[in-house]
């Protein structure tokens, strides 16, 4: 039986009834987009329709997902909001902090013992406030939310941006900061801009090659790494009917590369055969009695045009497998055109590492097709030529495919098989290389190839593709070669072709595991100690921000002025700065270490005011905090893409910085800074960024004016004495401005639950 079926059926009751209310309301057909949002708001409907991209909302989540980098500053946040329990179904999963080095079982081991004392604060915390843990091994986040949690035309929000794969079952799941986890475990609304929607319609159907992670990586060079920004995208058609649900979770899942809000398909068969694959008949059941409301409705597919404010169109029958990549997601290159590509710009032409796993495809289904490739490797006498590694998405899908045969058969090639969890696709990868700065090339089933953010080495071209494809290059060791057109020489120096890969969606004998990894919390959590060692290194109790003095903020100096991409990877690194996620004062010496700083083309070398010198970015920061002096950051486009991670906001804002001026953001992060009491604001016009210097002075003239949709003004002087007023536009609402006056969304939460 699921978890939390009470709260499934309570949220299937009134489901049809408030979907009437709604279509009342909007007087017209509702996208499944449409239907889930309206059927969780906080609140009663409103009097008129929301307006997409502009109303700001507040829903009412069925549950929360953490993972244990993230649930570290959430859970020392919620430990700040005077409550006694989690207000809603929440759970903690610990995927993160193992690393990727030896191989599954030395891994967990030493990580374990690495990571013993934020293990036990978040098992112990999570004991205490009502929350599901989730070991050490029991699997990455996502993949164990589909396999237990995520249902169909539910919501929920997740500390990490890849959330949006429990679309996957036909979701509206939101990555987030912890603030706003920490909002609704306090049984608050979850505020969101009310998004704009995409639809996909998908037609066809995969064949050959071609896979689930074809469709997104297409999408992704269509929208580019912000083109879904503010928009949930909604996946219909008989195409998208054809697809496996976890294949669905795929799609879903590399949304976030996308900048969408979040991705969804309608319920369909596919799901249903996973949840009762996945011992969830009742869910299923539940799901089938509604179903109905559960995908959009017939006329908004019939008719998407009219629906969507943007729809695109993929034949499936006629999708090319693609490689994307290398430094950024959305480079999108059909297999048909790779070869070129690579000649063409240089790229290492040689293969070191192929990596198939991670929360983008680790599925039962994933497993089995790259196995077959491997399983050909082996048959048809071919070497591989590349290092290759799996990571299994959980125990019940590592416990499974080792049952049927399936690790065998990469081990049986050279592969090696690490923990169940996220290991190299978020820097946590000891690579085994006797040179860590060459020029090199790897290929990844993972979601993101940013630079530095697999092994460290900024000389690293990272690709991303499907399961299959990565296994048959690292075969090749070529990324020159075509599996579907081009040959290789066998050990008996005979040519020999692949043959397409072949896959099952769902094990023939079923899913099984002996350890799945769960710890319930404790039935009264009042006698749960959760301790912290004052002088630890890992774990640190907040001290609140400090609230706004309503005055103007003058005489800031620019901290860094951000050139190109500037990623929360490049505001707050992952691999070895994990270990210090719960400790805000030491991980902050990692912040915006790897922004790329527009006066000199360096990353960690800024100018300070006080010295005249270069330095790095955390310690010249440092002395403009203790000199007293507020600082600005200046960024350009979709400034904090990536992560989720609210440290990107937390970090700056405890260093000092005032202000992030940008030419766009990235959704998440633009409501972390909001959340942390930072100022998130744009440039009215983007030339002006341009005008900003090194040694410049910042004053706000009417920041003590500070309304809803009423712009910000700087005044800039120069080291000459010549001035330039930049207008700057924000997006706070009233709420969020309460927020900024009180210092931070927490703090404005206490004040309220201590009624001061």
């Amino acid at each position: 039986m699921a978890f939390d079926i009470d709260m499934i059926k309570g949220v299937y009751e009134g489901l049809g009834t408030r979907i009437e209310a709604a279509k009342a309301l909007l007087n017209k057909p509702l996208t499944l987009s449409e239907k889930i949002l309206y059927s969780h708001l906080f609140t009663a409907l409103p009097s008129e329709p929301f307006e997409r991209g502009k109303s700001y909302v507040d829903f009412a989540p069925d549950r929360v997902a953490m993972q244990d980098a993230t649930a570290q500053m959430a859970l020392l946040q919620f430990m700040q909001a005077g409550k006694k329990t989690a207000a809603v179904p929440s759970t903690v999963h610990c995927d993160h902090l193992i690393l990727a080095k030896s191989g599954a079982a030395e891994d967990l081991r030493n990580s374990i013992n690495t990571s013993k004392e934020v293990f036990d604060f978040l098992e112990s915390v999570s004991s205490k406030y009502g929350i599901g843990f989730w070991k050490p091994g029991a699997g990455i986040i996502h993949q164990v939310v589909l396999e237990n949690y995520a249902f169909p035309g539910g919501m929920m929000i997740g500390t990490d941006s890849h959330t949006v794969n429990a679309g996957g079952l036909g979701m509206v799941a939101v990555g987030v900061g912890g603030a706003d986890a920490v909002d609704v475990m306090a049984g608050m609304p979850w505020e969101l801009k009310f998004p704009k929607l995409i639809g996909v319609k998908l037609t066809g159907r995969l064949n050959g090659w071609t896979s689930s992670k074809d469709v997104i990586l297409k999408v992704a060079g269509i929208l580019t790494v912000k083109g879904g920004t503010g928009a949930i995208v909604e996946y219909f058609g008989d195409g998208a009917r054809s697809l496996s649900c976890t294949g669905k979770g795929t799609i879903c899942n590399m949304g976030a590369e996308i900048g969408a809000t979040t991705s969804t398909f309608g319920y369909d068969e596919k799901m249903a055969e996973y949840l009762r694959g996945t011992d969830r008949a009742d869910v299923a059941d539940l799901a089938d009695s509604v179903k109905e409301h559960l995908t959009g409705d017939d006329e908004v597919y019939a008719n998407p045009e009219q629906y969507f404010d943007q729809v695109i169109e993929i034949n499936l029958s006629e999708l090319e497998p693609h490689i994307n990549g290398p430094y950024t997601p959305d480079r999108a290159t059909p297999i048909s055109e790779f070869a070129e590509e690579v000649r063409a710009n240089g790229w290492p032409q040689e293969l070191e590492v192929g990596l198939i796993g991670s929360c983008t495809n680790s599925s039962y289904e994933d497993i089995t097709r790259a196995a077959s490739v491997a399983q050909q490797a082996k048959d048809k006498n071919l070497k591989v030529k590349a290092d290759y590694t799996v990571t299994p998405g959980s125990e019940q899908v590592r416990y499974t495919v080792e049952r049927d045969g399936y690790l065998q058969k990469f081990e049986d090639i050279g592969g090696v098989v690490l923990a169940n969890a996220c290991g190299p696709c978020i820097g946590q990868w000891a690579r085994h290389t006797n040179d860590p700065d060459k020029k090199n090339s790897i290929i990844t089933s993972f979601n993101r190839n940013f630079a530095k953010r697999n092994d460290g080495n900024p000389n690293t071209h990272s690709f991303v593709a499907s399961p299959e494809m990565v296994t048959a290059m690292a075969i090749a060791g070529d990324m020159t070669f075509n599996p579907l057109t081009d040959t290789l020489t066998n050990e008996n120096g005979e040519q020999v072709k692949l043959d397409e890969p072949e896959g099952i969606e769902m094990p023939i004998k079923g899913f099984d595991v002996e350890d799945n990894g769960y710890k319930a919390p404790a039935e009264d959590g009042g006698s749960v100690e959760v301790v912290i060692d004052s002088d630890s290194k890992r774990l640190q109790r907040l001290t609140p921000f400090d609230p706004w003095n309503g005055d103007n903020i003058t005489g800031m100096r620019l901290l860094v002025k951000a050139k190109g991409k500037c990623t929360t990877d490049h505001i707050s690194m992952a691999g070895p700065w994990l270990r210090f996620r719960g400790h805000l004062d030491n991980i902050s010496d990692n912040t915006l270490t790897g922004a790329i700083n527009y006066f000199n083309d360096t990353a960690d070398s800024v100018k300070s005011q006080l010295t005249g010198e270069y330095g790095a970015v955390p310690a010249t920061q440092r002395a403009y905090k203790e000199a007293g002096i507020p600082t600005i950051v200046v960024g350009d486009h979709n400034y904090g893409e990536g992560s989720s991670r609210e440290h990107a906001a937390m970090q700056p804002r405890h260093l000092g910085v005032r202000v992030v001026l940008v030419k766009s953001f990235a959704r998440i992060h633009e409501t972390n800074l909001k959340k942390q009491g930072m100022l998130g604001l744009t440039f009215a016009n983007e030339a002006d960024y341009d005008k900003i210097q090194e040694d410049d002075t910042f004053d706000f003239v009417d920041l003590n004016e500070f309304t809803p949709g009423r712009p910000l003004t700087l005044k800039v002087t120069h080291s000459d004495g010549s001035e330039d007023m930049i207008v700057a536009n924000h997006t706070y609402n009233a709420g969020q401005i309460e927020w900024y006056k009180a210092g931070s969304a927490l703090n404005l939460i206490k004040q309220q639950e201590s009624g001061s």
